[in-house]
């Protein structure tokens, strides 16, 4: 992962672009688990029924279409990587952006859905330690 670090506005004009790629990471997680969900309500039956007859091209078919869905959350997901920026939740679309304010690296902090970055939190606090951006923040100059 790059060692690129934000100011507030360079993360800010990002976000359109990643906001993007990151709907297609979600979307796609979203339906890997519900084809998951098909292949385990199938082995379901079958162990329940002793056995039975399946269609195969339809499977293969589901397992293929699994399986290309899978590789684009890969390719959405290192290419948000690949700007700097860290994806630390696809299930609430969670985004961090590496931020040096006064000699210390934080993380801005951005949730699919959020019109803007509006909160910040330190390497080790999480989602749970968000704290609104304060003037610190928005004076802080980048050092890519």
């Amino acid at each position: 992962m790059s060692e690129r670090h934000f100011t507030l506005n360079e993360a800010q004009d990002l976000l359109p672009v990643l906001e993007g790629l990151l709907r297609t990471a979600i979307e796609g997680k979203q339906q890997i688990e519900v084809i998951d969900r098909e292949f385990q309500e199938l082995a379901h039956r079958v162990f329940l029924n002793g056995g039975s007859w399946l269609n195969i091209v339809k499977l293969a078919a589901r397992k293929a279409e699994r399986e290309k869905t899978v590789q684009r959350v890969k390719d959405a997901v290192t290419e948000i990587h690949a700007t700097g920026v860290q994806v630390k939740d696809l299930e609430i679309g969670l985004l961090d952006f590496p931020c040096v304010v006064d000699g210390e690296t934080i993380l801005l902090c951005w949730k699919m859905g959020e019109s803007k970055i509006t909160h910040w939190h330190g390497m080790t606090e999480g989602f749970a330690g968000r704290k609104p951006i304060n003037d610190r923040i928005l004076r802080a100059k980048g050092a890519s």
